[in-house]
C-alpha cells in the first residue's frame, strides 16, 4: 500500500477561527429553528438554492440573450455573463486551494469536483454580483430592489440552514461578489464591442456591429 496522503497542518489562529465559525454557525441554525419549523419551510430554501446555482444562471442568461435578440440589450448582456463566468472560475479555484469541508453531505445531483468544497460560497457570491450589478452597473428600477435584496439574503440565510455552509463562508462569498462587481465596473465592454462579440459568436451580422452591411 502507498504512503497515506499527510493531512494538511492548519496553523493554531486558523483552527481556532474555524471553530469559532463553526460554533456561531450551530447557534445561528438552532436559533432560526426556533424562529420558523424548518421542515415546513424547506422546500423554500432548495428552490432558493436552484434559483442561484451558476448551471440554471449561465444556461438561463443564454437563452435570455437568444430568444431576446435586441442589440440595446447586448452590452449589459454581455458584461453580466463575464461576471458570472468569472464568479464560477473564481469559486472553483478558491475552493479547490482551501478545501473546507461542508457541514453535511452535499447531495445536489450537479455537484462535482471543487463544489464539493465549502469554502467561498458560490451562492453567495453569485447573489451578491447579481444585486450589485443591477444596482451600480445597470441600475435597475427601485420597484425591483427591496425583492433582489430579499432574495440576495434569503438565498445566504438558507444555504446555512440547508447545511451546506459556514457563516464565513457566506461572509467570504459576498465580500467575492462584491469584488467582481467593482472588477467588471473597470473593465466594462462597451456597446460596439458587445455587439460585435454576440455577432462572432452567433455567426451573424448584428445591427449596429462593427461588421454590420
Amino acid at each position: 500500500m502507498g504512503e497515506r496522503v499527510k493531512k494538511r497542518d492548519v496553523p493554531e489562529v486558523l483552527r481556532k477561527l474555524l471553530n469559532a465559525d463553526v460554533h456561531l454557525t450551530k447557534i445561528f441554525i438552532r436559533y432560526m429553528e426556533r424562529c420558523m419549523p424548518f421542515e415546513q419551510v424547506k422546500v423554500h430554501y432548495k428552490m432558493l438554492e436552484v434559483s442561484c446555482h451558476g448551471v440554471f444562471w449561465i444556461a438561463s442568461w443564454l437563452a435570455f440573450v437568444w430568444v431576446l435578440n435586441s442589440s440595446n440589450l447586448y452590452q449589459m448582456q454581455v458584461n453580466f455573463i463575464i461576471g458570472l463566468l468569472l464568479d464560477i472560475v473564481l469559486v472553483a479555484v478558491i475552493k479547490a486551494i482551501t478545501r473546507r469541508r461542508r457541514p453535511a453531505v452535499n447531495d445536489d445531483p450537479l455537484a462535482m469536483g471543487p463544489d464539493k468544497f465549502s469554502f467561498p460560497s458560490g451562492h453567495a457570491s453569485r447573489s451578491m454580483f447579481v444585486v450589485y450589478f443591477f444596482f451600480n452597473l445597470w441600475p435597475v428600477s427601485w420597484i425591483f430592489r427591496l425583492p433582489m435584496l430579499a432574495w440576495l439574503v434569503s438565498v445566504c440565510a438558507s444555504r446555512i440552514l440547508l447545511f451546506r455552509h459556514y457563516l464565513l463562508d457566506i461572509l467570504a462569498g459576498v465580500c467575492l461578489g462584491i469584488l467582481e462587481g467593482l472588477f467588471i465596473g473597470l473593465i466594462y465592454l462597451d456597446q460596439e464591442t458587445c455587439v460585435s462579440l454576440i455577432s462572432w459568436i452567433s455567426d451573424e451580422k448584428v445591427e449596429g456591429g462593427e461588421y454590420h452591411v
